[in-house]
């Protein structure tokens, strides 16, 4: 993570340049129709005139100066102090900082700002969103506030609340043609449905730059939406060639090669967008997706417990993850008792969740050291509106025969099971696993295709026979970098300003 350094800023005092800093943004999945993020990253916030992306702009001459009753240079150190703490990894000690600070400097922004990013990396989305508000009260028009903020909005389902922050910003003198200011509304306006509006919002950035890689990708998402997958594929590299490193265009093209019913492409793209970033969330659970689409479990099983590994507390990334160690469970009974173990995890925040809660039955079902919790869970299943009457009877079933296996001594030494068929490819995490015979496009991610499994039944395992979805970066998330400076700027949305450096 980039640091910032120091340039004081007072309201009404001046304004400086802003180093810009950039996080990751968690991407929805294609499947579930909205993070985005959420990851993939924001891309820096530049000032529309920025410096390559290989340098960072430089803080403006003109310094104001901070009031009578206070030390500048007390407060520097303290920033300097709590910046050095956010980026070891002690988001506590980065937060008692910059509230030090806030107190010495009440009209700190880039202090206050840093506590609203602390507070969403913490999961505290209404001390942010206090955090963020109290920043555009001292100054309406701070993009980083106003971008991170419209982020937060979106991704709590306040659509038109997000949509009227970016265009109240954007009526700011000086303002109209801010990139992340309208990347971030195109990105808004898309997630809304309203295609059109987020066309016009990407095109009016190229009205004053013409090459910004953000507006060219928003183009293709609005193209991609509009199932034009040749002119996404054209718009998308147009992006690619100002925007290189930009993980989630390869992303973007991975999906469109999909739905172009190119697999071997659309793979490639995938792997490179975690190559370019290994913290690309968004391109590990397109990974584990086709994965589970090839009946790759094992390939799958890395893919996403590397999406896991990077976003612990997210219950989709888990959700896929317990599906991989279910298609194992034939050939390792452990691995049931895992999948039925991350499946619990996932109940933890999604209480009820059929899937889930099946999952975990049939799949504790797999172990003897499970078949107590199976019992317990297949019930649950049994009783919920979505279990089929077909599926309730193959639960009785099971249930009833787990029952009486209960009552039998455990025997003397457990058989291995044996799987079905050779080894699946591992290239999938890698490089080089071919589609399942017959494959193609794109279809029900796993567990909707899937549905018998589901919901309890016997059928399919998830991604046996059905084509996994694969996940969208660019319609949702948050999670903002601290401010480097103390000119504090925010992560823009997916599509971000021109200059934008990779992480």
């Amino acid at each position: 993570m980039k640091a910032f350094r120091n340039q004081w800023t007072q309201v009404g005092a001046g304004k400086t340049q802003m180093n810009w800093f950039r996080s990751m943004l968690v991407g929805s999945l294609a499947f579930t129709a909205a993070c985005a993020s959420g990851p993939q990253k924001k891309p820096s916030v530049l000032p529309e005139t920025a410096p390559p992306a290989a340098q960072q702009p430089a803080p403006a001459r003109q310094k104001p100066e901070a009031p009578p009753s206070a030390n500048p240079s007390d407060a520097e150190e303290a920033f300097a102090a709590a910046l050095r703490a956010y980026e070891a990894g002690d988001l506590d000690a980065a937060r008692k900082g910059f509230e030090a600070v806030v107190n010495e400097l009440p009209q700190s922004l880039n202090a206050q700002f840093n506590l609203g990013v602390i507070a969403e990396r913490q999961g505290r989305p209404d001390d942010a969103r206090v955090a963020y508000e109290k920043v555009l009260l001292l100054d309406p028009a701070h993009v980083p506030a106003v971008v991170n903020l419209g982020v937060m909005y979106r991704e709590q389902g306040r659509v038109e609340e997000s949509i009227a922050l970016f265009e109240r910003a954007l009526k700011v003198p000086g303002r109209e043609y801010d990139a992340s200011l309208l990347n971030s509304l195109s990105i808004t306006y898309r997630v809304a449905g309203k295609l059109d509006e987020s066309e016009a919002a990407a095109r009016r950035v190229l009205v004053r730059n013409k090459d910004n890689p953000g507006a060219y990708k928003n183009l293709a998402h609005v193209a991609y939406a509009r199932e034009k997958y040749r002119l996404a594929e054209l718009l998308a590299g147009t992006a690619r060639k100002h925007a290189e490193n930009d993980a989630s265009l390869y992303n973007l093209l991975g999906m469109v090669y999909l739905k172009l019913d190119d697999r071997a492409r659309a793979l490639a793209q995938f792997q490179k967008a975690v190559s370019l970033d290994a913290k690309f969330i968004p391109g590990y659970l397109n990974l584990g997706a086709l994965a589970l689409s090839y009946r790759d479990y094992a390939g799958a099983e890395r893919s996403f417990g590397k999406a896991v590994e990077l976003e612990p507390g997210s219950p989709d990334a888990a959700l896929y993850l317990a599906w991989a160690l279910d298609g194992q469970k034939g050939r390792d009974p452990k691995k049931g008792i895992a999948a039925g173990e991350v499946f619990e995890k996932v109940l933890a925040t999604r209480k009820d969740l059929p899937e889930a809660v099946c999952g975990a039955g049939w799949a504790y079902a797999s172990d003897r050291a499970g078949w107590e919790k199976a019992i317990a869970f297949l019930d649950r299943c049994k009783g919920f509106e979505t279990t089929t009457d077909t599926d309730k009877q193959m639960i009785t079933a099971k249930v009833s025969g787990l029952q009486n296996m209960l009552k039998a001594p455990p025997p003397a030494a457990a058989v291995e099971a044996e799987g079905d068929g050779a080894p699946a490819d591992e290239a999938i995490g890698g490089g080089g696993a071919q589609p399942a015979q017959g494959a193609g496009g794109e279809g029900a991610q796993p567990g909707q295709g899937a549905e018998d499994d589901a919901t309890g039944g016997a059928g399919a395992q998830p991604g046996q026979g059905d084509e996994a979805t694969p996940r969208d970066d660019a319609t949702g998330g948050a999670g903002a970098q601290p401010a480097q400076d103390t000119d504090v700027a925010p992560e823009g949305d997916s599509t971000g300003g021109a200059g934008t450096e990779p992480h």
